[in-house]
């Protein structure tokens, strides 16, 4: 699918000479799922629904062919479920996904790999772990080995699910393993990164890293069909919620966070922190070997300071590329609309994989909800754009790559290894946790963005984990341009998320 504003900008493109602007555009392969169950397995939020939560086919239809050509008007004629005027919501910047850079890969030239689809044993795994997240909101991350609703939660996905690919042990979900990420030194130590906790040297001010939070114990959101369906068609409902102040140490908190968060938020501290350390720059820095020079303007504190930040929006073209253009993938409050739905008598779904509708999980969740919707963290449930993949993580695996190429990843991070308090008011030492690296670390505080995500219910577990593949080609671009435009002989090496190194 081209169409002519997508040639026009091919054509500005290739005036910059770029190389990574030569090829022909590659073809993007979504799951099949709008073909196969036109109206039930793709993203409609914000659009006007039925009474049984799909859909209207004429609103969806519209948004198809706004996508389809391109224009701005098209995208004008898109229909909303509520008045923006009366406190509706509007689609997020669908047509970002159609913007290019003149650094970096091409937006619209990066794939990610079909999401799992509804009628699949993956997709039935992604949703009970995120019904446990649910489930399992007020438990701190340091209770984890010993709290009944993490060990049933890691039995159930151990047990009934054949597809489920969260990190295991001996083929096991285990406490220590669940709700992790898969990347190098996610499994290594504490569950939440030191970067997320230590204090931030932000020039002649230290900023702690406690936060304002919402309450252990505060209610969950959109567990009623009827709020749910209003929020469905772009109802922006908005409480004021109690707050404490604390570090991070649920997965509540992390929800919060990423509710509020600046969207590099947490890599520009982690910079701020690696340099404020005096961390050693990867080995490939020029000057590390000059005699009479230092880095500033070119590989010293403020060029990485900015590239951290520089390669966000960057990202995000490519996402918002993939989840408009291409995958449309519904979110996982839409999926929970569906088996309620289906509860309820509204509607059949028999293209629903039967390990979800099978999972002792559904009954924990409506014993304690009522109903069998996931609950929402966020009072509006997610955002106005497509699941698949996640903004946060795609901007995550680009952010940490740019820091895992300056900084020496294997540089071991001084003082002692920290955790939240019982009461979360104040850090102490983890005795049980090995030293932490660099490299393992930045790799922990992108998991723990983009896990958060899920815990607020809002984006499944490969909207983080291949998104994390997007960032990292976006940012190893940069670098790629960065380096021919540099008057110095630079090299970096990095480890993939895979676990694979490369050097540019």
């Amino acid at each position: 699918m081209k169409t002519d504003r997508w040639v026009t900008g091919r054509a500005l493109r290739a005036v910059t000479s770029d190389r990574a602007y030569g090829g022909p555009l590659p073809t993007q392969v979504s799951n099949g799922e709008e073909t196969s169950y036109p109206f039930v397995a793709n993203y409609s939020k914000g659009l006007p629904h039925e009474l049984d939560g799909q859909v209207e086919p004429g609103a969806y239809r519209l948004l198809l062919r706004a996508v389809g050509t391109g224009l701005p008007d098209d995208f004008e004629r898109i229909p909303l479920g509520s008045s923006v005027p009366t406190g509706g919501r509007r689609l997020t910047n669908p047509q970002a996904g159609l913007a290019f850079d003149v650094e970096g890969p091409d937006a619209q030239g990066l794939l990610l790999p079909a999401a799992p689809r509804i009628d699949g044993p993956q997709n039935s795994s992604e949703m009970a772990e995120l019904y446990w997240m649910a489930l399992a909101h007020d438990v701190n991350f340091t209770d984890y080995a010993s709290d009944p609703i993490v060990a049933a939660a890691a039995a159930d996905l151990t047990n009934n699910f054949t597809d489920f690919r969260g990190p295991k042990v001996g083929g096991a979900v285990t406490p220590d393993t669940l709700f992790r990420g898969d990347t190098p030194g996610d499994l290594v130590g504490p569950y939440i990164s030191q970067f997320l906790l230590t204090d931030i040297p932000y020039g002649t001010l230290t900023i702690s890293q406690r936060q304002s939070t919402v309450a252990k114990g505060s209610n969950d959101f959109l567990t009623i069909f009827s709020d749910w369906l209003d929020v469905q068609n772009g109802d922006d409902p908005n409480p004021n919620l109690p707050t404490e102040t604390r570090y991070i140490q649920t997965a509540r908190d992390l929800a919060t966070y990423v509710h509020f968060d600046a969207l590099y938020e947490a890599y520009l501290n982690a910079c701020l922190i690696l340099l404020g350390m005096n961390a050693p720059f990867d080995a490939g820095n020029p000057y590390n070997f000059s005699q009479n020079q230092m880095g500033f303007g070119t590989y010293g504190g403020p060029h990485i300071l900015t590239l951290v930040t520089e390669v966000a929006t960057r990202a995000l073209k490519a996402v918002w590329f993939q989840k408009w253009f291409v995958h449309r993938r519904l979110r996982p409050e839409e999926f929970g609309g569906r088996i309620e739905a289906q509860r309820l008598g509204l509607a059949q779904f028999p293209m629903i994989d039967q390990e979800i509708l099978n999972s002792p999980v559904l009954d924990d969740i409506f014993n304690q909800f009522g109903s069998h919707l996931l609950p929402q963290a966020f009072t509006e449930g997610s955002p106005t754009h497509p699941a698949y993949g996640s903004g946060h993580a795609t901007v995550a695996g680009a952010c940490v790559t740019i820091l895992k190429a300056w900084f020496d990843e294997s540089f071991v991070l001084p003082g002692p290894v920290l955790v939240p308090d019982v009461a979360g008011t104040a850090l102490v030492p983890d005795p049980t946790s090995p030293p932490l690296t660099v490299g393992g670390e930045l790799n922990k505080v992108a998991a723990n963005i983009g896990n958060a995500r899920n815990m607020a219910g809002v984006h499944w577990r490969t909207d983080f984990t291949e998104p994390f593949k997007l960032g990292e080609a976006i940012a190893i671009g940069v670098l790629q341009d960065q380096k021919q435009t540099a008057n110095e002989d630079a090299t970096f090496t990095l480890t993939r998320f895979d676990g694979t190194t490369i050097a540019i």
